[in-house]
């Protein structure tokens, strides 16, 4: 694993201080990567909160985890585990519950619930075994729990950039009706449009976007980069089209800013990235709060 030969000090000159961090070329593809990563967290994030599927995201960022863990294991390169684990728990929870989603029927909505707490317990369990049967020094876990931007090779950047490309294509390929029956699952429904289909594509959508930004962020705080933009543009605009690019933008300061804090300081990039998006998140909710004091006409409206 590559590391600094020094040990950098922020000095609050901006321009000394990028051109200390991009001096190391595992740094500009941690830039590079984290770009990618805040993109596609962001774009997918967006949708899981519209659709009110955090449980889901929550269990496939926990599904992260014994992926790597499997991949270790058998000598594999961890991000094959990833996908494996991510998209493959994302299947089974889209296939069995046959897509459904947290605003349909109360059926659907206990079914998928009831099988996304067995999936995210089969996985965790998984993860303890193969950390259990690795009889050598896994001295990883902290960045595959944590995440790191050590190490983070160009080819990576490229594998990453196109997993993000085809989500993105895919998504953007299903996102009208896809955004139609996450609003009004019903009325698209009725209107012919697949809903169950959609939803079982979007799962496994979103367990690719967990492998892949599972990778910079870790597989405990993944989560983080997928809900917190999303929930705090999703307060602090109700237009889908500002809504998803402010969750975008959102996404990629704090993973740039989170890159940053964590070049300058022994603590990992996971904490700092979920600290910053906390604090955006609470921004958010207080500029919601002030704008339904200024207007008193909006105090009653649903949070």
């Amino acid at each position: 694993m590559i590391s600094p030969v020094i040990n950098p000090v922020f000095s609050w000159n901006v321009v000394d201080d990028i051109r200390t961090m991009w001096a190391y070329p595992f740094m500009v593809n941690a830039f590079r990567a984290g770009a990618v990563v805040a993109i596609v967290a962001g774009v997918m994030g967006w949708f899981m909160v519209l659709r009110r599927q955090t449980f889901a995201g929550h269990t496939l960022a926990l599904s992260a985890f014994p992926g790597a863990a499997g991949a270790t294991l058998i000598g594999i390169a961890a991000s094959y585990g990833y996908f494996a684990f991510c998209v493959g728990a994302a299947a089974v929870i889209a296939l069995a519950t046959r897509g459904g989603r947290a605003t349909g029927p109360a059926s659907s909505r206990v079914s998928e619930s009831a099988l996304t707490g067995i999936v995210q317990a089969f996985t965790l369990a998984c993860g303890l075994l193969f950390v259990a049967l690795y009889h050598g020094f896994l001295n990883g876990t902290t960045a595959l729990l944590f995440g790191s931007f050590l190490g983070i090779t160009a080819s990576q950047v490229v594998t990453l950039a196109a997993t993000a490309a085809a989500v993105l294509a895919v998504l953007a390929a299903i996102g009208r009706p896809l955004l139609f029956a996450s609003v009004d699952p019903d009325v698209a429904a009725a209107r012919g449009v697949p809903v169950r289909a959609l939803s079982v594509a979007f799962l496994v959508l979103l367990g690719a976007a967990v492998a892949e930004t599972a990778q910079i962020t870790g597989a405990l705080l993944v989560f983080a980069l997928l809900v917190m933009p999303a929930a705090a543009a999703q307060r602090l605009t109700a237009r889908p089209a500002a809504s998803l690019l402010l969750t975008v933008v959102i996404g990629f300061l704090v993973t740039w800013a989170g890159l940053t804090a964590a070049f300058y300081s022994p603590y990992p990039i996971g904490f700092w990235v979920t600290t910053f998006a906390f604090a955006v998140y609470l921004a958010a909710q207080a500029v919601q709060g002030l704008l339904r004091l200024a207007t008193p006409h909006l105090a009653g409206a649903p949070a």
